[in-house]
């Protein structure tokens, strides 16, 4: 789903979804009831309904006393739970710095799942990976035909501010592990003009050099391989029952993958491709060479 879904006057955002599927599956693991869990924080059982399909933001307390009701011991998971609803009620009332994006919803909402994640896996095969991008290289993006366009000078430097405030998270406290698989032909293809992909591609040495950081290229002479058919992003999150979440690109819209068998296919496709790259070492020699 690429845009809030609206169910009369309800909203679901992708981290509502998230949170109430996490709430759910603590419910059906600890055998309680819906009517139950409406008694422990003295609701009705329409608004557990309401919670678990993402309609609603949900509070602190609320999140608290149900994971105690289910059993759930695990104080860093109901930290991420509580942190996925602050996430999403910024969301809902338009807060966060992602919320200055001029992008369209469905990436505005994917740079909030971002900010929550502990892991991201990416598969991209004709662009560099917006969090290894460099200013230069995403304002050529911004003001191409194929990516934008956006007109307005202004815009395209908030789209740029953007793209470089998202890679905070690769350093700090709390960095982002970050597995990426590139294709070959995203390395090769002059963004903005040789000096600029230059410049680009010495970026590319220095973040495959960080710890959290590992970068595969899939070179040409791999051939045919099993994510031909467009990049996606897998969201991993730290919390042992969390799900993870795909974010696939097609032509028209992004998609969203929100259940546990395509995410696990998701991944399985993922792990294969990279099987097919280079190894990191050797795709740094490939970049050094390009």
């Amino acid at each position: 789903m690429t845009r809030t879904t609206q169910l009369g006057n309800r909203a679901s955002t992708v981290l509502g979804r998230r949170l109430g599927a996490e709430l759910l599956r603590l419910r059906d693991a600890a055998a309680r009831t819906q009517q139950q869990a409406a008694d422990v924080i003295t609701a009705t059982n329409s608004k557990i309904v309401k919670m678990e399909r993402g309609w609603v933001p949900m509070r602190d307390p609320d999140i608290r006393a149900l994971c105690e009701f289910y059993g759930l011991a695990d104080a860093e998971a109901t930290t991420h739970l509580l942190e996925l609803a602050r996430l999403d009620r910024e969301r809902r009332k338009a807060k966060g710095w992602w919320q200055d994006s001029p992008h369209p919803g469905s990436l505005t909402e994917f740079i909030a799942m971002e900010d929550a994640a502990s892991r991201v896996r990416t598969w991209q095969p004709s662009l560099v990976p917006g969090l290894f991008q460099t200013p230069e290289y995403a304002r050529s993006l911004a003001v191409s035909e194929a990516v934008g366009p956006w007109e307005d000078p202004a815009e395209i430097e908030r789209v740029v501010d953007i793209r470089m405030r998202r890679q905070g998270r690769l350093v700090g406290a709390r960095p982002l592990e970050v597995y990426a698989v590139v294709w070959e032909a995203a390395l090769r293809q002059l963004i903005g003009g040789a000096p600029i992909m230059r410049g680009q591609l010495e970026h590319l040495l220095e973040v495959a050099a960080l710890e959290n950081v590992r970068l595969q290229v899939l070179p040409f002479h791999a051939g045919g391989h099993p994510c031909i058919t467009g990049p996606f992003t897998i969201l991993s999150f730290n919390a042992t029952e969390a799900m993870d979440v795909v974010q696939a690109d097609t032509i028209a819209c992004s998609v969203w993958v929100e259940n546990e068998a395509a995410g696990s296919e998701y991944g399985g496709l993922f792990e294969r491709t990279a099987r097919c790259s280079l190894a990191q070492r050797d795709s740094i020699r490939l970049i050094e060479t390009i």
